[in-house]
């Protein structure tokens, strides 16, 4: 299978490159800049990301560039372009004047695949105080800013077997308006990438490899509902059939229905799958706890001794599956070392070692967006597909305060009319998460000719693409009082209602 390789030096838009390569339908993986992997032929081409640090500092992260110039086209980016200058013998200085936002790009090579088809003068988006003075012998300018001589250039034909490309903006970005294109003609053009991995390609490809991988032993795993452990799931069943055992558990704070709901929905998709009621278990663990992290460590802990009672009734599993994605996978490697972990990615901490268990994962190398168009691929009912993300210990951190069976009913209850009218108003797709919160609050109210002192629900709606910025929903004024009524009129024990409109950051899209 053709790739593109991306090295990655810590910039923040390491894995926008990627989601660019593989939106050409090029399959492409992030790798550490100290890790560069044999360049093996199904290797078609190199990229180096950006970075926070500058070349000219002691401790800047370096990369032996011999390794890849001339036995792969190689593209570096900002940083990656800076070090390849620094690298064979140019000159990387502060600039005059820092640049930063959107800049016109002048090339003077229409000729040269890499800008094959650019408007002579192109909006482009840089970041950066670096900039190179001086490019090295064997280098030729391809563009150039207002501010900086060196945009764009490459090694001359002579200098490696194999092109060499620098660029000290962002193609990655939105704000470079020919950005896409002008990866594309590195990609497609200069790497000669074939563009035909589709999610066609990635089922087929992935049902073999998991057939060969896990041959005639069984797999066990928790499913949660949603998209990542749903699309994983069949995967697996589609590779091994009923050798797949799956569990899906009440905890008692999921959203109305939704357990018998998703549970009907697997049995109809023909997985094995057994549905576990732990709702008192959760409550009683829960009972009296108000702090967040309190609350978090005790439904994941709990999680962790059903699945490890699931394993122990079934002795003969030999595999654990888990829904892991590619962010997941990036964000537990750190671009400093393996001795730095960013963030743990298993969801079962250390069961697979203290079960025996190896640990499969169909979907580490997929972007949320990709795991979709796969599960569609798949014939993944729409109601699971187009679910909105939902937290791991559900309810649990949308009710502020103590957890009761009572305020996760009356919870339950507001959240599916708000749910409920975000489909009938055709909003929910166009939402990226919608949820309600619980607020530990009472505040006076009236009802016909009584007062009232009773609970305040929070409405929360997000458009966000990652989950790691988000901008708070402008929904209809005529849409959040109709929510507002519905939900006060039918939900004993609640009179007011609020809408969170909190960017993230500052606050986070979830209150807990």
């Amino acid at each position: 299978m053709q790739k593109i390789l991306i090295l990655d030096f810590g910039s923040q838009f390491t894995q926008l490159i990627a989601r660019r390569v593989r939106e050409m339908n090029v399959y492409c993986e992030i790798v550490p800049y100290n890790k560069v992997p044999e360049l093996t032929p199904d290797i078609r081409g190199v990229i180096l990301s950006g970075s926070p640090f500058s070349v000219r500092w002691p401790n800047a992260l370096r990369l032996d560039m011999n390794l890849i110039a001339g036995k792969k086209p190689l593209l570096g980016i900002c940083y990656g372009a800076q070090l390849m200058a620094d690298f064979f013998g140019g000159e990387v200085g502060q600039s005059e004047k820092r640049e930063y936002g959107k800049v016109m790009l002048q090339h003077h090579a229409p000729s040269d695949p890499f800008f094959s088809g650019i408007s002579k003068r192109s909006q482009v988006w840089m970041s950066h105080s670096d900039t190179i003075l001086r490019l090295p012998e064997g280098f030729e300018v391809l563009g150039n800013s207002d501010t900086i001589p060196y945009a764009a250039f490459r090694s001359k034909d002579d200098k490696f077997a194999t092109p060499v490309y620098g660029i000290q903006f962002h193609p990655e970005v939105y704000h470079s308006l020919e950005g896409f294109e002008i990866l594309k003609n590195f990609v497609l053009d200069i790497c000669h990438c074939e563009g035909d991995w589709t999610p066609a390609h990635f089922v087929e490809e992935t049902i073999t490899s998991l057939r060969q991988q896990i041959g005639n032993e069984k797999v066990i795993m928790a499913l949660s509902g949603g998209v990542d452990s749903t699309v994983a799931a069949t995967l697996l069943h589609r590779a091994i059939g009923d050798r797949l055992f799956c569990f899906f558990v009440d905890n008692g704070l999921l959203r109305k229905n939704e357990f018998a709901e998703v549970l009907d929905s697997y049995k109809h998709m023909g997985l094995n799958i057994e549905g576990l009621d732990a709702k008192d278990r959760f409550y009683s663990a829960l009972e009296g706890v108000t702090q967040p992290e309190e609350k978090r460590k005790i439904i994941g802990k709990l999680f962790i001794d059903l699945f490890e009672e699931e394993s122990e009734a079934h002795p003969d599993f030999q595999w654990l599956g888990q829904g892991t994605i590619y962010p997941d996978v990036i964000e537990s490697v750190s671009v400093h070392g393996p001795s730095v972990t960013i963030k743990s990615h298993h969801n079962v901490g250390g069961l697979p070692e203290k079960l025996k268990l190896k640990i499969v994962e169909p979907l580490r190398m997929l972007f949320k967006d990709e795991v979709r168009r796969v599960g569609r691929e798949l014939g993944i009912t729409p109601n699971i597909l187009n679910r909105h993300p939902f937290p791991g210990p559900g309810l649990g951190i949308r009710i502020l305060g103590d957890i009761t069976p009572e305020k996760v009913h009356m919870l339950q209850e507001a959240d599916a009319i708000y749910i409920g009218k975000l489909r009938e108003h055709g909003l929910y797709d166009q939402v990226w998460q919608a949820g309600t919160i619980l607020l530990p609050i009472q505040s006076v109210g009236v009802m016909g000719d009584e007062r009232t002192y009773e609970q305040t629900i929070a409405l929360r709606a997000v458009n966000s693409t990652d989950g790691m910025t988000a901008e708070w929903s402008h929904l209809p004024y005529d849409f959040l009082a109709e929510v507002s009524s519905t939900i006060i009129n039918n939900v004993k024990g609640i009179n007011r209602v609020v809408y969170d409109i909190s960017t993230k950051p500052p606050a986070t899209i979830e209150w807990e």
